[in-house]
């Protein structure tokens, strides 16, 4: 492969990781490294394995969507030089780019963080993206500013020891007001600000934090755990519950390893008293945030209002979208202009001359939207004609941002592994159907509709009032593709978050007929004013199933209800090429190889002074040599908290003596009972360098030399 290059603005963490990615490449191709291992490895750094074979997706991790108008050119540059021209925003406000070719990967990632942008931690089972509201910092109705708590959470936990190995990814947002933009209650973790009166009169910065939510096969909306939690603790906090998940969540069934799963099991008051459990150990017990201060923004020195130009414009396209894509600001004077943007892709030519218009007539800080847009700040009055000419241009003057003619979508089967179907095309044929039809929805953000490619969730769809999801559809002894139906998700009037009930699944060619009978219906019989979804609840799961229920007669279907939407061919169920190779090396030996590898980290941090992540590390390592032994015994792993346990039984007489009173166990869990000092990390890391060296010696009294050579070299040779 050839020579990574670097700029000197690269910093050296940063360098580590991409030379180990081009490195792990090397060993797969070779191969040293299963593609099993190796896929564990690359979807951390940010390496997704496509549909189609011998490609990548990869996703670029943006906090909270920030992003500025160089990282945007450059983002396109290396769209050009290395994939399709094309940037693909998602809901969690990160951009990916598609059909890269693996060995380019690393090469990508130094010319990214060359302006500051990394992949690093954007997949696998690891913190996804932080997201916030876009709004954020120019929010009308924000308590303050989440942006700084989004972007040092985003940095705290970058390359923390805590969750680069867990059993699923895990995910963090953070709101700017109650009216929960950010979707709280579909997060592992979500935060939304609040600030209180103290009884001297000041005022204290809080959030209320709800725990526990997640899309997929089973949505749950999350739990509240705290009604107010005050700002310096949010950091401890959510280590603590990472440190939770980390410890007991499920690892063996995937379907059921996200915290949502965790927290049903064990109940709130449980889940809580486990996070006390683990408050010892975190590295801080509280955490200021820097730069949190409100800082006045300079006067606009407009001499229009936006009021004005609604009113004195002569052209109706340009109203409507003053109307629909541009509000004014807290900052009195400024104004913010929202991107509607099909399917969420733009090509690297539309970037870059939106970077260009950037700079001319804004601040320097995009935002990618949830909802797949982008978000302009800062922008004069005056000034707006101007840019709304020259989005057009681009075609990106599009009006109704976030209106229910804004569908949100993953890209489904054009790219995906998992996809059952075409997202992209029934989303094209529903805006476009919805534009000709009910035109006047272009005002209307409340009815949100969102589209996936399949049960698990990428699109968002249980969270949105009308949503679809890909699935399909036998009939007699062909197969034709489906959409799930689902509604009532989203907000309540009252501002609670909920997920969408699964209504009733139809031929996927029938999804316009569907929207057109929910929304004649909701035109027609709700009351003046009635949110959908209390519209919905008033109405009943059964009236709407009864309503859509023809739908899903397979007696009148044609010949084109076995195509999907973009496809001419006839559709067959399939799932993309699999990412798994056969697996050519022992599973045991790999695991150790693997145990060892969190050792010499523990070490090098521990001579680094860093003293809670060497012992976090020392931790995962004791863990992993656990599970090899366990698993060369036949013994099947689940959690970490089984491994310990499982481990006691097994192993117990063998390392742990008469003399040694401590089990396994108790060795281990000696991490959440002792403040993460410089004595115990020595300690810590000591013992686990002892575990290794015990499972050394079992292995060679118990497994024959010659059939494992890997060993003495690769998985035991370390004297450090």
């Amino acid at each position: 492969m050839k020579e990574v290059k670097f700029s000197e603005r690269v910093s050296e963490r940063a360098k580590k990781d991409i030379l180990e990615l081009q490195g792990k490449i090397e060993s797969m191709v070779s191969g040293e490294m299963t593609a099993e291992m190796f896929r564990k490895y690359r979807l951390a750094r940010g390496v997704y394995g496509q549909r189609q074979p011998g490609v990548q997706m990869t996703r670029i991790k943006l906090p909270y969507g920030k992003i500025n108008s160089d990282q945007l050119i450059r983002i396109a540059d290396c769209s050009d030089k290395y994939a399709t021209g094309n940037l693909h925003a998602t809901t969690r406000q990160d951009i990916q780019l598609h059909f890269v070719k693996l060995a380019d990967s690393p090469h990508l990632w130094a010319d990214l963080e060359d302006v500051g942008v990394t992949m690093k931690e954007a997949c696998g089972n690891t913190v996804r993206n932080i997201t916030a509201s876009p709004t954020a910092g120019i929010d009308p109705d924000e308590p303050f500013d989440v942006s700084p708590y989004a972007q040092q959470t985003f940095e705290y936990l970058l390359r923390n020891p805590i969750c680069q190995d867990m059993g699923r990814k895990f995910k963090i947002s953070f709101s700017s007001s109650e009216k929960d933009t950010a979707f709280s209650f579909i997060h592992d973790v979500g935060l939304v600000p609040l600030v209180v009166r103290e009884p001297d009169g000041k005022e204290k910065r809080g959030f209320r934090v709800v725990v526990g939510g997640g899309l997929g096969a089973q949505p749950m909306a999350a739990q509240l755990l705290y009604d107010f939690l005050e700002e310096e603790y949010i950091i401890p906090l959510i280590e603590a519950i990472i440190r939770v998940f980390d410890r007991y969540g499920e690892r063996t069934k995937r379907h059921k390893a996200r915290m949502k799963y965790l927290l049903a099991d064990v109940g709130l008051e449980e889940f809580t008293r486990l996070i006390e459990t683990e408050w010892p150990s975190v590295k801080h017990k509280s955490f200021r945030m820097k730069g949190t201060e409100d800082v006045p923004a300079p006067p606009s020195e407009s001499t229009v209002t936006l009021a004005g130009l609604k009113e004195g414009t002569s052209d109706e396209e340009f109203r409507k979208w003053l109307v629909t894509n541009v509000f004014e600001q807290k900052q009195k004077g400024w104004h913010a202009v929202q991107l509607k943007v099909p399917l969420g892709d733009i090509h690297s030519d539309t970037a870059r001359a939106l970077a260009a218009i950037v700079k001319e007539h804004a601040a320097d800080d995009i935002r990618v939207t949830a909802n797949q847009g982008y978000l302009l700040r800062y922008i004069r009055a005056q000034d707006l004609e101007t840019v709304y000419r020259k989005l057009g241009a681009l075609k990106l003057a599009s009006p109704g941002f976030d209106s229910t003619l804004d569908v949100t979508t993953c890209p489904g089967t054009d790219t995906c592994n998992l996809a059952i179907t075409s997202s992209y095309g029934i989303t094209r044929v529903l805006e476009e159907m919805m534009l000709n039809e009910y035109p006047d929805l272009v005002y209307n953000s409340d009815i949100k509709i969102k589209i996936s490619g399949c049960m698990n969730g990428c699109g968002q769809h249980s969270s949105s009032n009308i949503g679809y999801h890909g699935s399909s559809l036998k009939h007699g002894q062909h197969v034709l593709p489906a959409l799930q139906i689902l509604l009532g998700g989203g907000y309540s009037g009252s501002g609670l978050g909920q997920v969408g009930e699964k209504i009733v699944k139809i031929p996927g060619k029938r999804g316009p007929q569907s929207l057109r009978l929910l929304l004649d219906d909701y035109l027609a019989n709700a009351f003046e004013g009635e949110y959908f979804n209390l519209y919905y609840k008033r109405k009943g799961k059964s009236y709407f199933y009864q309503l859509l229920r023809p739908l899903a007669d397979l007696s009148t279907i044609t010949e084109d209800d076995f195509r999907d939407y973009d496809h001419d061919e006839i559709y067959k169920t399939e799932i993309g090429v699999g990412e798994c190779a056969g697996v050519m090396l022992d599973l045991v030996s790999s695991t150790i190889i693997e145990a060892r590898e969190k050792l010499l980290l523990a070490q090098e941090l521990l001579s680094a002074g860093q003293w809670a992540d060497a012992i976090y590390h020392a931790y995962g390592s004791m863990i992993t040599g656990a599970k090899a032994l366990l698993l060369g015994e036949g013994v099947a792993t689940n959690t970490q908290h089984g491994i310990m346990k499982d481990f006691d039984e097994h192993f117990g007489d063998y390392f742990c003596p008469a003399e040694n009173k401590d089990g396994f166990r108790q060795i281990v869990l000696t991490i959440n009972k002792n403040e993460p000092t410089e004595e115990f990390a020595r300690y810590y890391v000591g013992n686990a360098k002892e575990f290794l060296d015990y499972i050394r010696s079992y292995r060679e009294s118990n497994v024959n030399p010659q059939a494992e050579p890997i060993l003495q070299e690769e998985v035991f040779g370390m004297d450090s």
